[in-house]
């Protein structure tokens, strides 16, 4: 198979927060550790966020304890109002008695029915904003603060800050190479997830070859292969084919080629072939994305010999 190329993991690096890069902590062409710090964003605009943040954690609890305070004496004053009602209930009766029996005057009477009528409309006042109380206090005002949605909120709030902030700086997702570094520069804006460089791993690579389907007829998962690389003519990579795609790779193109005028031409198709690669030997050159290869694959059978050829001259060279 000589339609095939060296792969790696690649990804170009970037962040979720805008902002104007600080500090470039790596070279063209370097190798970085995983979680190695990349390059920083200016965060000045981001830490007075987090403190707003945490003063607005504060204003809440600070709030919700004074709804909870006023909660206990709206509970004091409902209490008091209830004993106001009992005192001038029984004033009321006596009053009534009395003018019943021609010993008070009706003035008296109508005072102590008015003080009665006064303490019921005020205890329904205090009950109606003991319930307003408990509704801002999500029907707990017992509970703890840290329960209360408000509270939640805000700290959600305060996380979501911390987080971004935490986001000015840009490490590493993995080991490997970073390259086009001088794209960016300090002083630079960038856009929220706008890619700055790209980093490209050195410790895991793969081959992706794009054999014809005449060339797969006993090619199966897990059979050996060698991998020679144009720039290394006198090496060898041992591997293993580790997958072959389900669909030829005209099957994912935009507009896939459709045979349906009845005038077509038989084109024999390419089915991509994953090939990983033994990199344990430390002696070989490395080996990088992008590079032109020829896969062999040991499939126990000399392609293109019919079967009886094959049992007459045996198996002992292998086949694509």
């Amino acid at each position: 198979m000589d339609d095939a190329y060296v792969e790696a993991d690649r990804v170009g690096i970037s962040t979720d927060v805008p902002g104007i890069v600080k500090d470039v902590d790596v070279m063209e062409n370097q190798y970085v550790e995983a979680h190695q710090i990349l390059y920083r964003l200016d965060d000045l605009q981001f830490r007075l966020a987090l403190d707003r943040a945490n003063a607005q954690v504060g204003t809440v609890r600070d709030s919700l304890n004074a709804l909870k305070a006023s909660y206990r004496d709206m509970q004091s004053q409902i209490q008091q109002a209830q004993n106001d009602i009992d005192y001038f209930n029984t004033e009321y009766h006596r009053q009534q008695d009395l003018l019943t029996a021609h010993v008070a005057s009706q003035s008296t009477f109508d005072t102590a029915r008015r003080s009665l009528q006064n303490a019921q409309q005020r205890l329904a006042s205090l009950t109606e904003q003991l319930g307003g109380i408990a509704a801002n206090l999500d029907e707990n005002p017992t509970g703890p603060v840290e329960k209360n949605p408000r509270y939640l909120d805000a700290m959600a709030q305060r996380d979501e800050a911390a987080r971004q902030l935490a986001h000015t700086v840009v490490k590493a997702p993995f080991a490997g190479i970073v390259t086009n570094v001088p794209s960016i520069a300090p002083g630079k804006y960038l856009q929220a997830s706008m890619t700055a460089f790209y980093l490209v791993a050195s410790n895991r690579v793969w081959v992706v070859a794009n054999p014809k389907e005449t060339e797969l007829t006993h090619v199966r998962a897990g059979q050996s292969a060698t991998v020679s690389v144009d720039s290394y003519p006198d090496v060898q990579w041992s591997g293993n084919v580790e997958s072959i795609s389900p669909a030829a790779a005209q099957e994912f193109s935009l507009l896939p080629a459709q045979n349906t005028s009845g005038n077509w031409v038989k084109v024999v198709q390419r089915i991509p072939v994953r090939v990983s690669v033994d990199l344990s030997e430390s002696s070989l050159p490395p080996l990088r994305a992008g590079m032109s290869v020829e896969v062999d694959v040991d499939t126990g059978h000399r392609r293109g010999l019919p079967h009886f050829l094959t049992a007459l001259f045996g198996h002992d060279r292998p086949g694509q």
